[in-house]
C-alpha cells in the first residue's frame, strides 16, 4: 500500500481567473519577487528592504506616519494586532456593523475583554456621519472601529468626516481597509485615521499573508504606554509600562521595536512575503495611486454595466458601492452554487457567494488588483452569459459584453 508521502506530487494548481471578492490572481511581478533568494533577517539587504517597504506604504496609505510597517499574517492578523494593542480589558469599543466584517471586529473586541457596543443598519446600507457621532456621544468609546469596505455587502462606509468627530470627542479611530486600499480612496492623514490595516490579496494585487499597517502618533502613544520587552531581551532602561498587551505575536509595541532602529528581535521575518508586500507597494506607487483608483473605478463600472446588460439586478445602495466588487442578485429559479460551479468547471472562472442573510441570494464579482483589466471583465461576462443560458435564464445575446464595452473609451 502506498503511503500518503509516496502519493504526494508537486503542486500544480488548475488555471483559474479569480473574479470573486478576493483573493485574486497575484500580479506576475509579485510572484517573481517572491521567488528571490532568502537572506538573513538582519542582513543589511533585508533591513534595507524593510525600510523601503515602510517608505512605500507611507505613500500607499497617504500618510507621514513613521510607524508604517507589516504584520506577518493575513489581513485578519493586522486587524487583531490593532485591536489587541489599543484595547485593555474593560475599555469601550464602538463598532458600526453594516456587514459580516463589522461582526468580526465586535468578536475580536469581545475576545480582548473590551466592553463592546454596536450599532447596525441593514446589509446594503451604510451609516451617515450624524448617526456615528450620536453613537460616539452615547457610548463614549476609547476606540471607534470601522470597516471601510465590507465585501460581504460590497458597500463602502464614507470616512472623511469621522476623524474630526473622533478627535473632537477624544476617540481613537481604527479602520479596516482590507478590501479597499489600492482601489478606492483611502487618505489616512487627510481623514484623520489613527490606525489603518489592510491585506495584499485584493486591490494590492498580491497573495494573502501580509498585513500592512499604519499608526498615528496618537495611537503610538497609547500603544507605547503598554510597552513590555520580552524578559530575554530586556536592556537597561527598558521599564515595563501599563497593562501588558495580551498577545505576544501581535504586540504592536514589540513590532515597532522590531521594525525600528533597535531591530529588537521579535520573530523571524516572513522574507518571501516581505518581498511580495514590497513589490505590491512598489507597483502601486509606480502606477500612481490616483491612476490605480481610476483603473478600479473604470473596470468596476464596466462590470456593473455588464451584469445589468445581462438583465441582472444589483444589490445594495449604488451610491456607496466599492469600486472593486459588485453584488448581483441571483435570478429566481437559478441554483446559485450550481452556476458558480459551472463557471469554475467550464470556464475556470471563480466568483463568490456571500454570508449570513445574503448567502444564496447574491453572487459577488470582483474586479481588483491584477484582475482590474478589460480582458478579465469581458471574459467573465461572456462566460456568465453562457452559464445563465444553461440555467434557462433569458438573456440578450452579447448583452453583458456589449454594455461593458460601452463603458470603455
Amino acid at each position: 500500500m502506498m503511503t500518503a508521502h509516496a502519493e504526494a506530487r508537486s503542486i500544480n494548481p488548475p488555471p483559474r481567473l479569480l473574479m470573486g471578492p478576493g483573493p485574486i490572481n497575484a500580479d506576475p511581478r509579485v510572484l517573481r519577487a517572491m521567488s528571490a533568494p532568502l537572506v538573513g533577517q538582519y542582513d543589511p539587504a533585508m533591513t534595507a528592504y524593510m525600510n523601503e517597504t515602510m517608505a512605500l506604504y507611507r505613500e500607499v496609505f497617504r500618510t507621514g506616519n513613521e510607524q508604517t510597517f507589516l504584520v506577518d499574517g493575513t489581513a485578519r492578523a493586522g486587524i487583531e494586532a490593532a485591536l489587541v494593542s489599543l484595547l485593555e480589558p474593560g475599555d469601550r469599543l464602538l463598532v458600526p456593523v453594516f456587514g459580516r466584517f463589522g461582526h468580526l471586529l465586535r468578536e475580536i473586541g469581545e475576545r480582548v475583554g473590551a466592553e463592546v457596543h454596536t450599532i447596525e443598519v441593514p446589509w446594503g446600507e451604510v451609516f451617515a456621519p450624524e448617526q456615528l457621532e450620536e453613537a460616539v456621544l452615547a457610548v463614549r468609546p476609547k476606540v471607534l472601529a470601522v470597516v471601510h469596505g465590507d465585501t460581504s455587502t460590497t458597500m463602502a462606509q464614507p470616512l472623511a468626516d469621522l476623524g474630526e468627530i473622533c478627535r473632537r470627542h477624544d476617540v481613537l479611530l481604527y479602520c479596516d481597509a482590507t478590501a479597499t486600499l489600492g482601489g478606492n480612496e483611502v487618505d489616512t492623514d487627510l481623514w484623520g485615521l489613527d490606525v489603518v490595516t489592510a491585506g495584499l490579496q485584493k486591490c494590492l494585487g498580491g497573495p494573502s499573508g501580509s498585513a500592512p499597517i499604519t499608526l498615528s502618533s496618537r495611537a503610538v502613544s497609547v500603544i507605547q504606554g503598554r510597552r513590555h520587552v520580552e524578559a530575554g531581551l530586556v536592556e537597561k532602561g527598558d521599564k515595563p509600562r501599563g497593562v501588558r498587551i495580551a498577545s505576544n505575536y501581535l504586540d504592536l509595541a514589540m513590532l515597532m521595536d522590531y521594525w525600528g532602529p533597535r531591530r529588537l528581535n521579535h520573530h523571524t521575518e516572513a522574507t518571501s512575503m516581505l518581498y511580495a508586500a514590497r513589490e505590491c507597494g512598489r507597483l502601486l506607487v509606480e502606477e500612481g495611486l490616483e491612476w490605480a483608483v481610476a483603473r478600479h473605478e473604470l473596470h468596476g463600472r464596466a462590470m456593473l454595466a455588464g451584469v445589468q446588460g445581462l438583465g441582472l439586478k444589483v444589490f445594495g445602495d449604488p451610491e456607496h458601492r466599492m469600486n472593486n466588487v459588485v453584488a448581483v442578485e441571483i435570478p429566481d429559479g437559478v441554483d446559485g452554487d450550481g452556476a458558480r460551479s459551472a463557471l469554475l468547471e467550464d470556464f475556470g472562472i471563480e466568483i463568490g457567494t456571500s454570508f449570513g442573510p445574503l448567502h444564496g441570494r447574491v453572487w459577488r464579482i470582483g474586479t481588483m488588483g491584477h484582475n482590474a483589466r478589460k480582458d478579465a471583465v469581458l471574459t467573465t461576462l461572456a462566460a456568465l452569459e453562457q452559464v445563465l443560458r444553461g440555467a434557462g435564464v433569458p438573456v440578450t445575446p452579447g448583452g453583458g459584453v456589449g454594455a461593458a464595452c460601452e463603458v470603455y473609451p
